[in-house]
């Protein structure tokens, strides 16, 4: 089903479910005050792992959950920044940014800096795995797991069938 050897795996399917469950806890407990929550995932895994992240707080919360899908130029975040809804469609609204891993930190700063373009009521970031290797002041308030790994190693979060396996490549 996947394209790695199980020796590679990080986390398996059943894993990140666990985690991605325990994270939409978390975020709806940080959202206890609002009525509305947006989660607004980094295309196209991190949208993935949003949407995951979504039907959770959907079963588990009567609050209104919109989603949105967050398309940035990953190899040049200068280009324009776009969204799935109107800024008048968040502003004001407590906004989750998801990304499935967190390494040098330079999508999800770019992606929260397009945010920021509007009030909110609060921006909370989310990722699946935090890599450690930051170069941007940029963290995840809620994260899957922390991995300390080697510049020249990279995760890979494959999706398929709306299943998740995150391995060492």
């Amino acid at each position: 089903m996947y394209f790695c050897s199980m020796s590679d795996v990080i986390l398996t399917a059943e894993q990140i479910e666990q985690k991605l469950e325990r994270i939409a806890y978390q975020i709806l407990e940080a959202n206890s005050t609002n009525n509305t929550i947006v989660i607004a995932g980094i295309m196209k895994n991190g949208y993935s792992v949003a949407e995951r992240i979504s039907e959770y707080l959907e079963q588990i919360s009567t609050k209104k959950i919109v989603r949105c899908q967050i398309s940035i130029d990953k190899k040049n975040p200068l280009m324009p920044v776009t969204t799935s809804l109107r800024e008048n469609e968040y502003a004001n609204e407590s906004v989750t940014i998801v990304d499935d891993v967190l390494h040098s930190g330079t999508t999800l700063i770019y992606a929260v800096r397009h945010f920021l373009s509007v009030p909110l009521k609060q921006c909370k970031t989310a990722v699946l795995v935090d890599r450690n290797h930051k170069k941007f002041p940029i963290k995840a308030d809620f994260k899957g797991v922390s991995l300390s790994t080697s510049i020249n190693e990279n995760v890979v979060v494959e999706v398929k069938n709306k299943k998740f396996i995150a391995h060492l490549t």
